[in-house]
């Protein structure tokens, strides 16, 4: 099957599988973050593995399948687990799944992950909305235009939509959560960041590094798809100045799903609100 042929095939299967349900939201639920599911009320689950041509994710804490159903009164589909270039795909077929959620209708789309703190001022465990982006993996849009989907030259001026930022810090004022607000770096991992990478992302103007959540919002704004976009601080950049210091996969994902009631919080409360 061609790329397209293979988005519409899968829309097809989920469709089938949800029957008269249409999702108006997208989430994405990044490395430990998959408690935000377990929120979902009648939920139908979609293992990515039966769902025709579409890959399988790999990586730690990522359970790999829609869960659609309702949250805070709202019908959404959700990615329990997302798909990395760094697993072997390309940033095409990672982003697959949001070509999915778009043909399903969803009109807007949250976006979570577990990334490190190049800020210095940042914390483990500190929430941060991504505000901007800097994109260092594949371009998902390279090759021929899905005319079907977006132009050719896709703005990204505003890939984070400012309404949905405002309602962020409206309602995480009012419940007391402290909030972060910065520029998120994607690269390709899975190497962990070295001392002098953290440098170079900090001097770039990055606040939080990761090894995902560009392309999937590359391809939502393709389609003029308003995007939220959350980081959990889950390991920082000054504790790499410790020579007994050890990036540990294990521990990024306590700190994500330590994290994760506030996020939940945080969503279900917005959603609520739209």
């Amino acid at each position: 099957m061609t790329y397209l042929e293979t988005i519409y095939a899968g829309t097809d299967y989920v469709r089938e599988k949800i029957g008269d349900i249409r999702p108006t939201t997208g989430i994405i639920l990044g490395s430990g973050l998959g408690k935000l599911a377990d929120e979902i009320e009648n939920p139908i689950e979609i293992p990515y593995g039966t769902i025709p041509g579409f890959p399988v994710s790999t990586a730690i804490g990522h359970k790999g399948c829609f869960i659609v159903g309702t949250l805070s009164g709202k019908t959404v589909i959700a990615m329990q687990g997302r798909i990395h270039y760094y697993e072997g795909y390309g940033t095409a077929t990672a982003t697959l799944p949001v070509r999915v959620m778009i043909l399903l209708g969803i009109r807007r789309l949250f976006v979570s992950n577990a990334a490190g703190g190049t800020n210095l001022g940042y914390h483990v465990g500190d929430l941060m909305i991504i505000r901007d982006h800097i994109n260092l993996l594949p371009n998902p849009l390279i090759g021929p235009n899905l005319s079907e989907f977006g132009p050719r030259f896709p703005d990204m001026t505003r890939p984070y939509d400012p309404g949905l930022i405002r309602l962020a810090e409206e309602i995480a004022a009012e419940r007391g959560i402290q909030l972060r607000k910065g520029v998120y770096v994607a690269c390709s991992g899975p190497s962990y960041e070295t001392p002098a990478e953290y440098r170079y992302f900090r001097s770039i103007g990055a606040d939080a590094v990761g090894m995902s959540t560009t392309p999937e919002v590359i391809v939502a704004r393709h389609s003029s798809i308003p995007v939220f976009g959350m980081s959990v601080i889950t390991d920082v950049a000054h504790a790499t100045d410790d020579e007994d210091y050890v990036t540990d996969g294990e521990a990024i994902v306590k700190a994500a799903d330590a994290a994760a009631d506030k996020m939940t919080t945080l969503i279900k409360e917005m959603l609520m609100q739209l």
